[in-house]
């Protein structure tokens, strides 16, 4: 599969990162098929998705006829089978290993042969999501940034099958989407989230000795060292449920105690206090 062939892509999942990847795919003139497993999530993302586009128009980043057109290369289904149109698939489920594995599966047997089947998983082992599917020289992995249609980020896993055309192509593939990719390996975390998570870990773990509040740890990193979003606040928009799953695929991966998930953060999340989806995390949310 060449670059200039791909012409149809289908997204797995229309969550929060699901419905962001569509949008990036459509609003760069792909046809996209949008596929969840309820009629209800898809609407939902529709809708997330005008909504976005309704901001890109009054930054100026999209002209108003432009709403439209976009939406109409957007195809949302439940029927899985839709996707054997596909001449590109990326996988944006929840981060559960059983489930990604259930999906990448069935979608492995639908695609055709030459057909590239990428991750959006964060934390996962590509190498061991490839070992899955019929065609792991054409798996590759793509952590997209929240929020998808504004961070140009894509962290690009090979895994340990990927082969070279299949990597080419896909870096080639985010630059069309005006993302700038990055090429790392397959280890837990990657690098992203081998990076931030400690950090976050740590800024939990200064909370819950009494170091510092909340609101002055994420200060002295936003004044100090000019991070946009302090650790804490990125943490609650990030979920905290997802940053101790991550945490804990660190901990295992390497072994090594540095990775253990500080005890608040299982705390909070035990309560209930996910952070802005939740309405409550290190900060209170409304509306």
């Amino acid at each position: 599969m060449t670059i200039d062939s791909i012409r149809t892509v289908a997204v797995l999942g229309a969550g929060t990162m699901g419905n962001g990847i569509a949008h990036v795919f459509a609003r760069c003139g792909y046809t996209v098929i949008l596929r969840d497993v309820e009629d209800s999530f898809l609407a939902r993302a529709r809708d997330t998705i005008a909504r976005n586009l309704d901001r890109e128009v009054k930054k100026g980043k999209i002209e108003e006829g432009a709403k439209s057109k976009i939406l109409g290369r957007i195809h949302a289904t439940t029927d899985f089978s839709q996707i054997s149109r596909a001449d590109f698939a990326v996988e944006a489920v929840p981060e559960r290993l059983d489930l990604k594995l259930s999906v990448l599966r069935e979608a492995d047997q639908l695609l055709r042969p030459e057909v590239i089947l990428a991750s959006n998983t964060s934390s996962i082992s590509v190498t061991t999501l490839a070992a899955a599917t019929a065609r792991p020289d054409r798996f590759i992995g793509m952590h997209f940034m929240n929020p998808v249609p504004v961070m140009v980020l894509v962290e690009v896993i090979r895994a340990l099958q990927t082969g070279d055309e299949t990597f080419h192509t896909t870096m080639a593939l985010c630059e069309r989407l005006e993302k700038k990719p990055v090429a790392v390996n397959d280890a837990p975390g990657f690098v992203s989230n081998r990076v931030l998570l400690p950090m976050i870990n740590e800024a939990a773990f200064a909370v819950m000795e009494g170091v510092a509040t909340a609101e002055a740890v994420d200060a002295i990193m936003k004044l100090g060292m000019n991070h946009p979003m302090g650790p804490l606040e990125l943490a609650d928009f990030i979920g905290l449920d997802v940053c101790v799953h991550i945490l804990d695929v660190l901990h295992e991966g390497f072994g090594d105690s540095k990775y253990r998930a500080c005890p608040l953060l299982r705390k909070m999340v035990a309560a209930g206090w996910l952070g802005r989806k939740s309405g409550r995390g290190f900060y209170a949310y409304s509306g």
